[in-house]
């Protein structure tokens, strides 16, 4: 009996109207459901206008049991801005594209910086991934390679400073493997083309549908966005880092990261994505999951 949430992005005004909706009430500072409990799929901060108050309330909500929150990418990467290298600088760079990122996020804490640093601390307590007998959550990918990395070796299914600067190590097992699972499987796009993305940002890889057959697509049908420069040629199976998609005879997995629109249905009957993109005037959007093995598309609440 969970209510899965999508990306939050500072919408905590949204956040709270749709835990209303879902017949949630505020009891002793925190969000609660008489017989659900929620679980969040990542991406708190950045972008939105009440980041703090966001962080608040799902944090509230995970210390009194009422809740499980993932980690998003937003909060890797945060920690990652943090975390400074032995030789100077930050594991990720204090690069132009990467402050206007955070830069949301950094002005509402502005002044509360012993505040800032307690909620990097906690998101050092959000599992990456989340597995039970009918369902898994993840932020962005369920690779079962990738997850089953991630399980033999963070901490309870967490991130450590050990294993934060280890994850640093690009093209290492670890990195790899979140990689996937916080932001996704990409393709090169071939020919030497290339995009911009949302932020403006220009890029020569994209997001794919993991949860596709890629030797049954193209270049452009298994793109998770509608990008209208790609090809419509079949992908070569030498451009492909792994074949591996989500079966249909997988348990329902639920996810966020991929900036979707319109009204919010299923990528497959055992596929969910909840991100609607609510940072960009779209929807915060829920699923109430009530065990099926076969998800429904009236499940899903929004607001």
């Amino acid at each position: 009996m969970f209510d899965i949430i999508g990306d939050i992005h500072g919408h905590a005004d949204e956040l709270e109207q749709l835990l209303l909706v879902m017949g949630y009430g505020l009891k002793s500072g925190s969000y609660q459901h008489p017989e659900r409990k929620t679980l969040f799929v990542g991406d708190y901060i950045d972008r939105g206008p009440k980041i703090r108050e966001t962080l608040q309330m799902v944090r509230s909500m995970v210390e009194k049991g009422n809740a499980i929150a993932l980690m998003g990418n937003h909060e890797y990467n945060a920690l990652c801005f943090h975390y400074p290298e032995m030789e100077g600088g930050h594991i990720r760079k204090h690069l132009i594209k990467n402050i206007i990122q955070h830069i949301e996020t950094l002005k509402q804490f502005q002044n509360l910086q012993s505040e800032y640093e307690d909620y990097l601390d906690w998101f050092k307590t959000l599992p990456l991934y989340f597995e039970n007998a009918n369902f898994r959550a993840v932020h962005a990918c369920w690779d079962a390679q990738a997850i089953d990395l991630l399980r033999k070796t963070l901490v309870k299914g967490c991130l450590n400073d050990k294993l934060i600067y280890a994850s640093a190590v690009k093209e290492s097992a670890l990195y790899k493997a979140i990689e996937i699972a916080l932001k996704g499987k990409e393709l090169k796009i071939p020919e030497g083309l290339s995009f911009k993305d949302k932020d403006g940002t220009e890029r020569s890889r994209f997001r794919i549908k993991w949860w596709e057959n890629p030797l049954e697509m193209n270049y452009r049908s298994i793109s998770a966005e509608a990008i209208s420069s790609l090809p419509e040629k079949s992908i070569e199976e030498a451009a492909l880092s792994t074949k591996n998609y989500y079966s249909a005879q997988d348990k329902p997995v639920f996810f966020g990261h991929y900036w979707l629109k319109g009204k919010p249905m299923l990528q497959k009957s055992n596929v969910c994505c909840l991100d609607y993109s609510v940072a960009k005037a779209g929807k915060l959007v829920a699923y109430r999951f009530q065990g099926e093995s076969i998800l429904r598309e009236e499940n899903f609440v929004y607001a």
